[in-house]
């Protein structure tokens, strides 16, 4: 058992520290949220799955302001399409009011370049941004056959990506395999931070990328992906010799309509709340975390990310030494 990596900093995401690890506990910082703010969408991905509700500004308001009562450090909109919620730029701006030492936007990258620079100026300084193709006719497939949005989201991703902090996410599906490679290297072109690679939930097959060590130093989470897939190592799925329990729940946490969930991918997954919004989210987290043997889960087994398991397997190191 035991991470790949000597250090959780060396993965890439901003939010995974080995110190946060160790001073994990019912009064540390909460580390990040992420809050499906809504359901509705623009594009018709074939992955993706619509879940969720609308929630109104005052309810993402009290969910903040209880995390800020420990110290709230990151916190992600998503969705559906966060930027079609009119009050997505006042919220932004709640949340930097409330201390949020980063505030992250997930889009599909279709709207209007005057509403990503406002949102930049509210304070939004990280942008994840969907791009599954390297080409306008592919990329237009897998918006759910929207003509010319692929050129609009390649334009959005350049712009973004000089300004703020901005990766691409590259979920691979049996269509969408064969050019992975160009996929990848046409987002790097673009300028963009990082690029993270993902295989879509209902699909795991075989995966062949050949990208350059220049390009590869320069996106540490592309690079502890591709690492992890030479090596043989899938994208998803807990192994026997892996932890048990789940670490992230302690400061991390998911958020859809009146409920808390281990993590997106448990949400979306059709997985069971923990509990309801309210002062007691974190204690019902800590217990969740400590009495679910997420080896026994179905939905944890099989499709938990690599990058949660390596912080759950220092995490098992780190508490029960």
């Amino acid at each position: 058992m035991g991470s790949e990596t000597t250090r959780l900093e060396e993965i890439g995401f901003y939010t995974l520290e080995d110190a946060r690890v160790e001073q994990a506990s019912s009064t540390s910082p909460m580390w990040r949220t992420e809050v499906l703010i809504t359901r509705a969408c623009n594009f018709n991905c074939p992955y993706c799955r619509h879940v969720g509700a609308h929630k109104s500004i005052d309810e993402v308001k009290y969910l903040i302001d209880l995390w800020s009562e420990t110290g709230l450090k990151n916190i992600r909109f998503s969705g559906g399409e966060p930027t079609l919620l009119p009050d997505l730029e006042a919220t932004v701006r709640y949340a930097r009011q409330k201390g949020a030492v980063r505030v992250a936007v997930s889009t599909n990258g279709s709207a209007a370049w005057s509403l990503y620079e406002r949102l930049i100026e509210a304070g939004v300084d990280d942008f994840s941004v969907s791009l599954d193709a390297c080409c306008a006719s592919e990329g237009d497939k897998m918006a759910g056959g929207i003509y010319g949005a692929w050129n609009s989201v390649v334009e959005n991703i350049q712009k973004l990506s000089a300004r703020v902090y901005t990766t691409v996410g590259v979920v691979i599906t049996p269509e969408t395999a064969p050019q992975l490679t160009e996929t990848v290297m046409f987002a790097h072109g673009l300028g963009v931070s990082d690029i993270r690679i993902i295989t879509a939930a209902q699909w795991d097959g075989e995966i062949i990328i050949n990208i350059p060590q220049k390009v590869l130093d320069q996106h540490p989470i592309l690079q502890y992906r591709i690492n992890h897939l030479r090596n043989g190592r899938h994208v998803r799925g807990i192994q026997s010799s892996d932890a048990n329990r789940c670490g992230l729940t302690v400061d991390d946490s998911a958020v859809m309509g009146n409920n808390h969930y281990p993590c997106i991918i448990y949400m979306r997954e059709g997985g069971e709340a923990i509990g309801g919004i309210g002062p007691n989210m974190r204690a019902e987290r800590i217990k969740w975390s400590k009495n679910h043997d997420t080896h026994c889960d179905p939905i944890c087994k099989a499709s938990c990310l690599d990058v949660c398991i390596d912080y759950n397997n220092k995490f098992k190191e780190s508490h029960d030494a």
